[in-house]
């Protein structure tokens, strides 16, 4: 015969084992159905970790709605013959035969004196495992009770698998957010220091209590960055990173091959993660960070390596003070490290390429620019291309026989090592011709014909132009042009003029000739040649730097040639919203006059309002 009152509560059960969100919250819905079984008085469980410790106990009696709860961390070694294996155990035992100090039970099931004790232990996970005792009298059908028992505990076992199963498939849905989380913001810095400072900060507090990074040098360990959930023991985990002898000494020594380590107890002694370390120490921050009303749990410590590409860049220190099963597993550290090993090891390429492109940039530029007391010269090169390529903008400035300065500016078609070859040769070609007195438009043509000759897949632009003092004070320029931006002179009076030029673009068409423009420059009037880098910057808007332009340079009547070639490369890069181009100018004033004559008074209310 079927006992529907039983089979409606065990449906119940299995019902609320499917919502429970931890095992302990099915306590009234097991506890009650037992209770109601003829000859069952009482319903006592009990749960244990690894250790044989006590952790809970419940007890509820029949008749009564209330239960006594008991949260414990009562050590009971002699509870160890109890353990189950893999299968549930059932005993039966009389009340007045059990042990106290194996059955912490037995203080409320001699409450039921002369009863006897039908009792299921039973395994949770490797952790821990629970019993569940009934006290019935001698009414009670036996088979039916034990029948009974076992059934609630397929439903609390299958509850306890499942709420596992749900928490590692959260855990792991964190995880990969996480990891996720971690590569988008490590990927969204190029600097080497800045992207270790976000692995730190990442992994804090969703992965540890605290941690540090520690990039690989040549001399060994170089601590980078730190972190910690307690901000005033930040500094004593940065001080532990920088200078404590053992973590120096366990990361110098952690081979190529290791895989993430964890350390605790013993194997921290002598370090600043030890129990003994005390408030002061990294392990008094750890300490600090303790959850309150979770009890105090030893420090564990874990080194991952940190490997990209075949080679050890660096590795990060995970602290912990949280409970054994709140700790990331190994799988996890691994693939937090390789995704911040990457990160850091694409930083330390992107670092050593900019700078090699940059060192190679400055070979293809003059190291410095010659010095007269008839003018005053200066430059500005802005690099545009965040891939860092090499660009192919130039500029020169030559003095020639007859006590002329040459000044050339151009522009070379992409980038890249064929761009820079091509910088380099044009340069040093045009600088050789206007060295040896050739004039613009000859130095022009024949720098072309090289081109042609070297059958040069990319063409160019450039402007040459020269300055010739005359007795008066005043100076003879002279420009030509190969599809170059035209040069602007601003006038001591802040009027600003283009100048005229035209020509064909450099290596496009064979024997090509260039006509020269001239017009009188006064002391205190500026040239200045550019890029199109300069004038094709575009603001959000869309309007382009060169639509500005003459105003902004009208704001810098008075001012020096450094200041001028500065502040325009700055406000360009500052107007720009889209552009990737580089920037170079090249900013001649001529002074006509010893220098001793000084400038003219330069009013920074112009310039500032030429900004807004």
């Amino acid at each position: 015969m079927v006992d529907d009152t039983w089979s409606s509560a065990l449906h119940r059960l299995w019902q609320a084992a499917s919502r429970a969100e931890e095992v302990a919250a099915l306590a009234d819905d097991v506890y009650a159905p037992l209770l109601a079984t003829p000859g069952v008085h009482l319903v006592v469980g009990t749960r244990w970790d690894e250790k044989h410790v006590l952790r809970y106990m419940r007890a509820l009696s029949a008749g009564s709605d209330t239960p006594v709860i008991v949260a414990t961390t009562r050590s009971m070694p002699g509870a160890a013959v109890r353990e189950p294996g893999g299968e549930p155990v059932v005993t039966r035992s009389a009340v007045d035969g059990l042990d106290g100090s194996v059955w912490p039970e037995a203080e409320f099931l001699r409450q039921a004196p002369g009863a006897s004790v039908v009792a299921c232990t039973f395994r949770l996970d490797q952790r821990g495992w629970a019993a569940l005792a009934l006290a019935v009298d001698g009414t009670a059908d036996l088979g039916v009770v034990e029948s009974r028992l076992t059934q609630a505990v397929d439903v609390i076992v299958a509850c306890h698998t499942g709420i596992l199963q749900r928490g590692r498939e959260a855990r792991r849905a964190s995880d990969d957010a996480l990891l996720a989380e971690a590569s988008l913001q490590m990927d969204s810095s190029l600097d080497v220091e800045d992207t270790l400072r976000r692995v730190a900060r990442i992994a804090v507090p969703a992965v540890a209590d605290g941690a540090l990074v520690h990039l690989l040098r040549s001399e060994g360990p170089e601590f980078v960055a730190a972190t910690h959930v307690a901000v005033q023991q930040q500094r004593a985990l940065e001080e532990a990173g920088r200078h404590d002898p053992w973590l120096a000494a366990l990361l110098a020594h952690r081979g190529e091959d290791e895989d993430t380590v964890f350390l605790s107890g013993a194997a921290l002694e002598g370090s600043p993660f030890a129990e003994a370390g005390g408030a002061d120490g990294a392990n008094g921050a750890a300490a600090h960070a303790r959850p309150a009303g979770d009890g105090p749990h030893p420090t564990v410590v874990s080194i991952s390596t940190l490997r990209a590409r075949g080679r050890v860049v660096g590795s990060i220190t995970f602290v912990y003070q949280r409970p054994e099963a709140r700790l990331p597993d190994s799988a996890f550290l691994r693939s937090l490290a390789t995704r911040a090993a990457l990160a850091i090891d694409n930083a330390l390429l992107y670092e050593l390429r900019r700078t090699a492109v940059l060192s190679l940039q400055e070979h293809l530029l003059p190291s410095q620019l010659p010095e007269s007391v008839q003018w005053d010269l200066s430059a500005s090169y802005a690099v545009g291309d965040p891939m860092l390529d090499v660009g192919g903008d130039f500029y020169d400035a030559v003095p020639r026989p007859d006590g002329s300065i040459a000044l050339l500016i151009g522009d070379v078609c992409g980038r890249g090592a064929e761009a820079a070859a091509l910088t380099g040769l044009a340069r040093h070609t045009l600088r050789t011709l206007l060295e040896e007195g050739n004039d613009p438009g000859t130095a022009l043509s024949r720098l072309n014909r090289a081109l042609r000759q070297e059958r040069a897949t990319r063409f160019l632009t450039a402007v040459v132009a020269t300055l010739t003092p005359r007795p008066d004070g005043t100076a003879l320029l002279s420009t030509c042009s190969a599809g170059h931006p035209p040069p602007l002179v601003l006038r001591s009076d802040g009027t600003v003029s283009e100048v005229l030029s035209g020509g064909l673009l450099l290596g496009v068409l064979d024997d090509v000739s260039y006509e020269s423009h001239e017009e009188l420059i006064a002391p205190d009037d500026t040239l200045v040649l550019f890029t199109d880098g300069l004038t094709e910057s575009r603001e959000a808007g869309g309007a382009f730097f060169e639509s500005v332009l003459p105003a902004r340079l009208s704001a810098l009547r008075g001012s020096g040639a450094a200041h001028i070639a500065e502040s325009l490369a700055q406000q360009a890069e500052t107007f720009r919203d889209s552009g990737q181009d580089d920037i170079a100018l090249l900013v001649a004033r001529w002074t006509g006059v010893p220098p001793d004559a000084g400038l003219l008074p330069r009013d920074p209310r112009i310039e500032q309002a030429a900004l807004r």
